[in-house]
């Protein structure tokens, strides 16, 4: 089968590769209708994930219909279309009986960094991801979603990453309706945390950027104040300015460890890696926000450390929440919101190519051209 594979930093190939296969009684093979790539898929892209192998497949948000079923599978069935969380879930131990199916100590046994992942190297398991034409499914009865009728593979897509890490990110703000909330970022992470921010009662959304087409989206989609830091002298000064001296009441970090606007930062985390990527952005949301006021994590970090203004975090006496979504937990409702009109997700993809056009969307995506926010790779074959 085809499928998108990685050699090494800035390197991805579409070629062949072994078809998957049951190994587990509790997996499914899906043929993969779609296939995005996230903004995360850069970080493995550039080099900055630890023990992302050579030979690794890429891609955690796809939907398929299921092909195969192991001798275990109770809920589906061939030719159920689905959608399938980027976490990977026993859903029995401690972790995903409490819903945290990100943190699954089963999945990914090995370390206590994370719970397993499709397709975002051995650091998160070592599981092979869906950009290719099929993929493996384990623990079958607990992920997937069957897609209802009434929605498009298209219209569920999302559902696997972004559209539930968008709404985390904004449920971890704890959004009041009196609330400012500066999300960094406009990405598609970024795009939907604005998006959420509104549905959870935001009064104010400013959105912080340096990419001018993104900014424009982010007015256009989500109606949010926009903020160019590469047009100020300070950005922290300038949102302190715009929200009555004190700063936003939720600042959100929908950048993670790729963030740009230090020379040190990208020195030390970016070129040397001398700290894990550049926390530019976080620090930024931590001296942003007014005293007292919550701090929303949920850009990529690796391990093992960054550093990062905890001085002011205490004595401004900060609260903040971060973590890995638990995508699963978030499913049905946030398919409600799609279906009602609330998230519109595909007005979030601007580009629909083959999958063997890959390489040169993850080109275009790193480079940040072309108007692209989100890219979607269709298997052939596939309708």
């Amino acid at each position: 089968m085809l499928a998108v594979t990685y050699h090494g930093p800035r390197c991805v190939r579409v070629e062949e590769n072994p078809e998957p296969r049951i190994q587990h009684p509790n997996d499914v093979v899906l043929r993969v209708s779609r296939a995005a790539i996230c903004g995360s898929d850069l970080h493995l892209y550039h080099g900055y994930i630890a023990d992302t192998r050579v030979g690794t497949i890429f891609g955690h948000e796809f939907t398929g219909v299921v092909e195969e079923v192991g001798p275990s599978v109770q809920t589906l069935q061939r030719g159920d279309r689905v959608v399938v969380p980027f976490n990977i879930a026993c859903g029995t131990c401690f972790f995903c009986q409490r819903e945290r199916t990100s943190a699954c100590e089963n999945t990914n046994p090995l370390t206590t960094i994370a719970g397993g992942m499709f397709g975002y190297s051995h650091t998160t398991g070592g599981y092979q991801g869906g950009q290719a034409e099929r993929v493996r499914v384990p623990f079958a009865d607990v992920g997937p979603m069957k897609i209802p009728d009434d929605l498009s593979d298209e219209d569920a897509l999302f559902l696997s990453d972004i559209i539930p890490t968008g709404y985390q990110a904004a449920e971890m703000g704890d959004i009041t309706p009196a609330d400012t909330v500066a999300v960094f970022g406009c990405g598609p992470v970024g795009l939907v945390a604005q998006r959420c921010s509104w549905l959870l009662g935001a009064r104010r959304v400013i959105a912080v950027d340096s990419v001018g087409y993104r900014l424009e989206f982010a007015r256009r989609y989500n109606q949010a104040e926009t903020l160019d830091f590469t047009k100020v002298p300070d950005v922290v000064s300038v949102l302190r300015d715009m929200t009555d001296g004190r700063g936003p009441d939720v600042c959100i970090d929908a950048v993670g460890l790729e963030a740009s606007g230090s020379a040190l930062h990208g020195l030390l985390g970016k070129t040397l890696m001398l700290e894990a990527g550049s926390p530019v952005a976080l620090n930024w949301a931590i001296q942003s926000v007014r005293r007292g006021g919550r701090v929303s994590i949920i850009g990529v970090y690796g391990p093992p450390w960054n550093l990062v203004d905890v001085g002011a975090v205490v004595n401004k006496g900060l609260t903040i929440k971060a973590g890995q979504c638990d995508v699963k937990r978030y499913m049905p409702r946030l398919a409600q919101h799609v279906r009602k009109g609330n998230i519109d997700p595909r007005a979030l993809i601007t580009h629909r190519v083959p999958l063997e056009a890959a390489a040169e969307m993850y080109r275009l995506f790193a480079a940040r051209t072309d108007g692209i926010i989100k890219c979607v790779l269709i298997p052939s074959g596939a309708k």
